[in-house]
């Protein structure tokens, strides 16, 4: 197996990108990897038999706009996505703009017979365990009929990569009753009654950390803010923790008997625990990784990519009966 890494992608590449590939290589002996990227970015690195380079002139920057990715073919992201394309590598990671990986894995890979848009599916910690999120940023607007292509996607990605014989899928929105949320989260919930999917109807905001459900369906927008806001509140609350037990000498002492516990409980709820979030619905695993992902991050996201390869995904979710009425099906 060979999985592409862009290396000039994220807040800490190109050497925490270059060290949770190397990591991963000398973990995973038995696949290869590609490090897509400028020469010099590699400096004095030595890498083994199984990391290989591909040369990568441009990059794109994370503020920068996604058009400019057709007049930077010779981009990290563009390359290293081409080599999957290609045949030359079954996988590809990145932690620089989401939007430029969005539009290199559509452009070049094309979308999945079925599948309107693709959507980042994102792991968040809960009181029981990680759950889907989809869609974590790709879709700001979506329609009721594509709520339903998230649902299917996530659900066999659960199945097939966290061994969930039938995930239970939700809807969030502001109440549980079916009647409750905008139009077209009423009009997704109507749907989402008649797929040969376990629905279990809405989910409020506040019971998203209890955990009660497999698949978490949303907008990109709604998403997006709900995962940044979890990550922001348990980095707070982590700090406010850590303040309050070091005031007295007492509590330092209290502080050192709960350490270990607590640092189990931040390492649940820490994203690089997950690595990266693939895009579901397109002709290819392309994992998108968080921007300031460092080498432990990136050496789990390569463990996911090899996972989604290894088990077939893309085969199986082009064999799903995705394909809407045409009169809805749109672009």
């Amino acid at each position: 197996m060979r999985i592409a890494v862009d290396m000039m992608g994220g807040d800490h590449a190109p050497q925490e990108i270059i060290m949770g590939t190397l990591a991963a290589a000398r973990t995973y002996l038995n696949h290869n990897f590609i490090l897509v990227g400028k020469k010099e970015a590699l400096g004095n690195y030595q890498l083994p038999n199984n990391v290989s380079y591909v040369a990568a002139e441009q990059v794109m920057a994370m503020d920068e706009s996604v058009e400019n990715l057709g007049k930077k073919r010779d981009s990290s992201i563009w390359v290293a996505t081409k080599l999957v394309k290609d045949g030359k590598a079954d996988a590809i990671i990145s932690a620089g703009s989401t939007g430029a990986q969005m539009a290199a894995a559509t452009l070049l890979l094309g979308r999945i017979k079925g599948i309107d848009r693709p959507a980042i599916a994102l792991v968040l910690p809960t009181l029981k365990g990680g759950k889907l999120v989809l869609d974590a940023g790709a879709n700001v607007e979506v329609k009721p009929e594509q709520y339903v292509q998230f649902a299917r996607m996530g659900s066999l990605y659960m199945q097939k990569i966290y061994q969930i014989a039938s995930p239970k899928v939700a809807l969030l929105s502001n109440g549980t009753e079916p009647c409750k949320g905008t139009e077209t989260v009423v009009a997704a919930h109507q749907l989402l009654e008649k797929e040969p999917i376990h629905f279990i109807g809405n989910l409020e905001g506040r019971d998203i950390p209890f955990g009660e459900y497999d698949v978490l369906v949303c907008d990109g927008f709604t998403g997006n803010v709900v995962l940044k806001l979890a990550e922001g509140l348990s980095k707070a609350l982590f700090s406010q923790i850590k303040e309050e037990m070091s005031k007295t000498f007492l509590r330092k002492v209290g502080a050192s008997l709960v350490l270990p516990g607590l640092k189990e409980i931040k390492k649940q709820f820490d994203y690089k625990e997950h690595g990266g979030a693939p895009l579901l619905g397109v002709k290819g695993i392309s994992v998108v990784c968080h921007g300031s992902s460092d080498a432990y991050a990136i050496k789990n996201a390569l463990k996911l990519a090899i996972s989604c390869v290894e088990v077939g995904f893309i085969q199986d979710l082009a064999d799903m009966n995705t394909v809407m009425p045409a009169e809805k099906t749109e672009n």
